[in-house]
């Protein structure tokens, strides 16, 4: 298996990044440099969901994880290889705590990884970023 994750805290309730979470995985949101979603049914654990990258074809993810304030994970099945995506929240003093993870595994994890886990998830910390801008503002307008 190969891992990255990137942490970040925002100053932001939980249920604010919750909200702009949700709304960009049900693609209600987007903003410049963000994945588009297509849910295929309920924002549910189970649910597929049509992911297109800025400049990529779009592939197929399912819902794996859901639990509402705290965490969202979809998975992407390519071969035998599983890409799976996590955001992890965490309520802590003055804010909320954000940890977006991915984690490949299949085995051709330790060859496929290296290479391919930096390029998917070398721009974590500017997607929390803008996520938390769009919660921030998401926040403001109601």
């Amino acid at each position: 298996m190969w891992t990255n994750e990137y942490t970040a805290i925002s100053s932001l309730p939980v249920a604010a990044i919750w909200n702009a979470l949700k709304a960009l995985h049900e693609g209600r949101l987007a903003y410049e440099g963000s994945d588009t979603f297509v849910l295929h049914g309920p924002f549910a654990k189970g649910t597929r969901v049509s992911v297109t990258p800025v400049g990529q074809d779009t592939f197929e993810s399912v819902i794996v994880d859901l639990v509402e304030n705290v965490t969202y994970a979809d998975e992407t099945s390519f071969g035998d290889t599983r890409l799976l995506f996590r955001h992890a929240l965490l309520p802590v003093e003055g804010g909320t705590q954000v940890t977006h993870r991915l984690e490949i595994s299949g085995p051709s994890a330790a060859e496929v990884g290296p290479e391919l886990g930096p390029q998917i998830s070398g721009d974590f910390d500017v997607s929390m970023a803008k996520l938390f801008e769009q919660a921030e503002a998401l926040a403001k307008n109601g």
